[in-house]
C-alpha cells in the first residue's frame, strides 16, 4: 500500500485586498505547513473509488469529494485502464481553515503521480491543480510561501527562522463556510502585507477574515484571548476559520498550552505539531 500525508496548512497572515468580479478575492497570504495532517492510501483497482475513515470521516461524502476530483484530473495522464482504490484517514476538522480538503486533493495528486508512474514535476502538478481550488497548488508543494492574486501566484520563502517551531491548533468544532465568510467581508482594503524578514512580516500582519469569522463563531474570540495571554511567539486565526493557532519556541510551552486549552474548552479539537 502506498501512502501520502495531506499536510495541515495555516495562514500565518491573510490580507484580503479586493473582491473580484468573478467572485474570487485578491489577497496576500503566507502559507505554512505542519508535519502531519490527514493520510491518503492507495491500492491497485480497475476503477477509482474512495473510502473515508477517521475522527471526521463520517462527515464527508465518498462520492462527492475533492479527492475523487483530483484522481479524475490525474487519470488521463496515466496508462489506459489505471484505477485506484483510495482511502482517506480524516484527522483534521471539516471546514476549519487549515486546508483539509485542499490538502487532501493535493496529496491525492502527489500520491497518484507516483503510483501511476506519471512522474510530473512539482511545478506541473501545481499548474494542473489550479482548477480544484485556490489553496490546492500551494498544498501540492506544502512549503512555506507567499501567495498573491487569488492564491495561485506563489513565491517560496527561504527564511527558515520558524522551521521546527511548535504549533498548537484549536478548533471549537464549529464549521464555517469559506464562501460565507468571504462574502461577509466588508470590502475594505486595510493595506498590503509587508516585505522583509518572516517573523517581522508576520507580526505586522493580520487576518482580515478574523472579525468576520467571529461574528459567525464567537468561540473564536474566546480562544484567541486565551492564546494571546500565553507566551506564544504570536497567535492568529487561520484562513476563514474557525481554527486558531499559536507558535511556540519549545515543546514544553506548547504542551502547557494544550493542557490549558483542554481545561478551558473541553470538547474542542486540539492538535500539537511542528512546522515543516
Amino acid at each position: 500500500m502506498h501512502t501520502e500525508t495531506a499536510f495541515a496548512k495555516i495562514n500565518l497572515a491573510l490580507h484580503v485586498r479586493a473582491r473580484l468580479p468573478n467572485g474570487y478575492h485578491e489577497l496576500e497570504t503566507i502559507f505554512a505547513f505542519l508535519q502531519s495532517g490527514d493520510t491518503l492510501m492507495v491500492t491497485a483497482s480497475d476503477e477509482i473509488s474512495l473510502e473515508i475513515f477517521g475522527l471526521f470521516g463520517e462527515e464527508l461524502s465518498n462520492t462527492n469529494n475533492l479527492v475523487l476530483d483530483a484522481a479524475q484530473l490525474m487519470r488521463p495522464l496515466a496508462k489506459t485502464g489505471c484505477g485506484a482504490a483510495l482511502s482517506l484517514q480524516k484527522y483534521l476538522p471539516i471546514a476549519s481553515g487549515i486546508g483539509g480538503g485542499s490538502a487532501d486533493a493535493a496529496a491525492t495528486m502527489r500520491l497518484l503521480n507516483r503510483f501511476w508512474g506519471i512522474n510530473l514535476p512539482e511545478a506541473s502538478l501545481m499548474e494542473l491543480a489550479a482548477p480544484l481550488g485556490a489553496d490546492v497548488p500551494a498544498c501540492i508543494s506544502s512549503k512555506t510561501c507567499r501567495a498573491t492574486g487569488i492564491g495561485h501566484d506563489m513565491e517560496p520563502i527561504e527564511d527558515d527562522s520558524l522551521d521546527g517551531s511548535w504549533v498548537v491548533l484549536v478548533n471549537p468544532l464549529v464549521q464555517i463556510s469559506t464562501a460565507q465568510v468571504f462574502g461577509a467581508w466588508d470590502g475594505v482594503d486595510r493595506g498590503a502585507l509587508a516585505n522583509g524578514p518572516l517573523k517581522k512580516t508576520i507580526l505586522s500582519g493580520r487576518n482580515d477574515l478574523q472579525d468576520v469569522a467571529i461574528s459567525f463563531a464567537p468561540e473564536i474570540a474566546e480562544i484567541l484571548e486565551l492564546l494571546e495571554e500565553s507566551d506564544a511567539l504570536f497567535s492568529r486565526m487561520s484562513g476563514s476559520g474557525a481554527t486558531c493557532f499559536a507558535l511556540f519556541n519549545s515543546k514544553l510551552a506548547a504542551q502547557n498550552m494544550i493542557q490549558e486549552l483542554r481545561a478551558n474548552f473541553p470538547g474542542f479539537w486540539t492538535m500539537m505539531d511542528t512546522l515543516k
